[in-house]
């Protein structure tokens, strides 16, 4: 996984539409500002604004194999790996807790969204599907320590299934899978 070290590059994920796009890009795989501007219900030049703001940091490239007529840039995201941020890597300024609250607030905006629109459309799943979906809490007594670890442990064990997804689609084994969002949050609470 990437890991954002970058306040500029952070900065990028401060704008919704960028975690839609970086979203919707992930799972196509490879898109054009045309595909993905139907999916978010954006006019094609906002998109195409937004793309170029993220390939400027890497996060997004183009897909040079796309594409016949050289007019549509295709692109798609830089690693499968996804990325990654701490507020350790930003802590020593003002200005990057500030944008590390927005980022993060405008991840967990999008992730809920996402959620609720699973719960809206439930009822138009297959039973196997509803059946093994899960949302759960735990409230273990840890240390910050014990707390990175677990951290880095959930981590490698979703990459496991992240990689297991990815060997099965291109070994052709895409009957029966869909896309799955697992959100996990981890922090300190006081009762």
């Amino acid at each position: 996984m990437y890991r954002i070290t970058d306040l500029d590059a952070l900065k990028v994920f401060t704008h919704p539409l960028r975690i839609r796009l970086y979203r919707a890009l992930l799972t196509a795989r490879s898109a054009t500002a045309s595909h993905l501007a139907d999916q978010v219900d954006e006019a094609v030049s906002l998109v195409s604004y937004h793309l170029r703001k993220m390939a400027a940091h890497g996060f997004i490239t183009e897909d040079p194999g796309h594409g016949t007529d050289g007019r549509e840039r295709w692109w798609k995201v830089s690693t499968d790996r996804g990325w990654s941020f701490r507020s350790a890597d930003f802590a020593d300024r003002p200005e990057g807790a500030a944008v590390l609250a927005q980022v993060t607030r405008q991840l967990l905006a999008t992730r809920a969204e996402r959620y609720e629109q699973y719960l809206d459309q439930q009822a138009a799943w297959p039973r196997e599907w509803t059946d093994a979906s899960f949302s759960s809490e735990f409230m273990p007594l840890l240390t910050a320590a014990e707390l990175q670890q677990m951290a880095d442990e959930v981590a490698a064990l979703m990459q496991r299934w992240v990689d297991r997804g990815q060997a099965a689609e291109e070994a052709g084994d895409t009957a029966d899978r869909e896309h799955v969002a697992v959100q996990m949050y981890g922090f300190p609470f006081r009762p």
